[in-house]
């Protein structure tokens, strides 16, 4: 095998300069730097990463969190990430939690122990004990989706996008609009967009019905047996539906149907978050499209930031969203 050593003596150069060719950083003249990559190629010689990270102390490695692989949202998020990091040289190391929430302290420390250069969260439950977790972990670290105190993040403007399908409902001279939500845990989604949900039926004098209100997790089934229970146990009949999510909203969809319940002549549906099935459903759903691909760019951008430039300052970020209008509304 050539080493560093061999490759500087037939390029006639010193160790240092075939360093610096090798990292890209430092002056070297133009006919020495020819003179080490005419030597490399000859030789073929590939340097060694894992002797490179022991000098540098980094590893070119980033380790991101995701509460669901299979799911377009993670992708979307990752495929961003993904432009920013392959141009800087790093590799991304992906952990699935499978929306387990105790795997997201594991993979924390997994990953701090793999001697990753730093780690992004795609974060739905914040507790106590994984905020806790985060501010213990002393490497760089960005969330997505969620704000967590005392780190850097990247978050969509869940209030509003929730106010912005549901005023468009309200346009639509809706005034029984149903809202399916998920549990409270989760901040960004189960709090923020059920506020947004409320307020925007404040503003426009129409009441808060707790029986168009029904809360369950991000399963498709789960949508479809939601908006069973409203539709059974509601004394008014709900003309709109707001779900907190494309899934929950097309396994609504899926139980009107079945009841013969005409989209939208009699009920009209909307949510947030636009997905290939949301495109192809019939009647094509009514959503709002987060910029998710954005957010990734945006969290490797700040991490990027901490591990080269050791910049601690916590960074804040709020995205925009456009809303789709389709045939469910």
């Amino acid at each position: 095998m050539v080493t560093i050593n061999e490759i500087a003596k037939l390029a006639n150069v010193s160790r240092t300069t075939v360093s610096r060719v090798l990292n890209n950083s430092g002056y070297v003249s133009d006919e020495a730097r020819a003179r080490v990559l005419k030597v490399i190629e000859e030789t073929g010689y590939v340097p060694s990463h894992q002797a490179k990270s022991l000098r540098t102390k980094q590893t070119k490695i980033v380790g991101v969190i995701l509460p669901k692989i299979s799911t377009g949202t993670s992708s979307r998020v990752v495929m961003g990430m993904d432009e920013v990091f392959s141009e800087r040289g790093y590799q991304i190391l992906l952990a699935n939690t499978n929306l387990q929430r105790e795997k997201e302290i594991e993979f924390l420390n997994l990953l701090k122990s793999r001697r990753v250069d730093g780690i992004i969260l795609l974060a739905t439950n914040i507790d106590e004990k994984l905020v806790k977790e985060i501010e213990n972990i002393d490497i760089p670290f960005v969330a997505v989706g969620q704000e967590i105190p005392h780190c850097s993040y990247v978050v969509h403007d869940d209030y509003n996008a929730a106010k912005t399908i549901t005023n468009k409902l309200i346009e639509k001279g809706r005034k029984h609009i149903a809202f399916i939500g998920v549990y409270e845990s989760d901040y960004a989604v189960g709090v923020l967009r059920k506020r947004g949900y409320i307020d925007a039926l404040k503003e426009h004098d129409l009441a808060i019905e707790p029986s168009l209100i029904a809360v369950c997790d991000f399963k498709l089934e789960s949508g479809y047996k939601a908006m069973e229970e409203i539709m059974m146990n509601a004394p008014v009949f709900p003309d709109g539906v707001f779900a907190a999510t494309h899934r929950l909203a097309i396994g609504a969809m899926q139980y009107l149907k079945e009841k013969n319940v005409k989209i939208p002549d009699e009920i009209s549906v909307a949510s947030i978050g636009d997905s290939d099935l949301s495109k192809i459903y019939s009647p094509a759903l009514t959503t709002i499209d987060y910029e998710y691909e954005e957010a990734g760019r945006k969290a490797a951008e700040i991490l990027l930031r901490q591990i080269e430039e050791k910049n601690k300052e916590q960074q804040k970020i709020t995205l925009g969203y456009r809303l789709i209008e389709r045939d469910s509304i």
